[in-house]
């Protein structure tokens, strides 16, 4: 087995991870390895029912829209904002436990960030679809465009919100200044 342990930089054009040629164990110990087990599974049982709910959703939505009453017309939009969010942010978090766990950057202080990112992505994607609603957005808003495109939007939301919260904070930042500012 490698006992060296190679810097991130090795890995960016090495598909090997920086491993030897039939090293295949793993390099976390049982009890890394039990917890990395349980993030994939809450996000792939987060992912499962991110997915049953959209489709029941979107039955539902279809049922209503045939039905004299409108069922919450506006609603749907919001509803499947917060899905596509929560498969943006989802989708968003297996690939960086993958990309940790593959290129040996794993690390159990990072297991909240991982789980809770599909739940502020989601919230992240129903704020931006509100904001579009209202028109804070000059770009083609939620309202005129159909449920699809509200997924769509919370999705691509949901996958960034990460970068998002990030460019908002330096946004925030500059605005109305850093709490850490000392005074002078």
């Amino acid at each position: 087995m490698n006992t060296t342990t190679p810097n991130n930089s090795q890995f960016l054009a090495d598909l090997t991870d920086g491993r030897e040629k039939g090293d295949w164990q793993s390099r976390y110990e049982t009890a890394a390895q039990s917890q990395i087990k349980k993030e994939r599974n809450f996000l792939l049982v987060i992912l499962s029912v991110g997915f049953l709910l959209t489709i029941l959703m979107g039955l539902y939505f279809d049922s209503c829209l045939f039905s004299s009453n409108n069922c919450f017309e506006g609603a749907k939009y919001y509803v499947f904002a917060f899905l596509g969010g929560t498969l943006g942010g989802t989708i968003f978090s297996i690939k960086w436990l993958i990309h940790s766990v593959a290129k040996n950057t794993w690390n159990m202080d990072r297991h909240l960030w991982r789980i809770m990112t599909p739940v502020l992505s989601s919230a992240i994607a129903l704020l931006f679809v509100v904001l579009l609603n209202t028109d804070v957005f000059t770009i083609e808003t939620a309202k005129s465009s159909s449920i699809y495109k509200a997924y769509g939007i919370g999705a691509l939301v949901g996958y960034f919100s990460d970068n998002a919260i990030g460019k908002l904070t330096e946004i925030a930042q500059v605005l109305f200044g850093s709490s850490n500012a000392k005074s002078k």
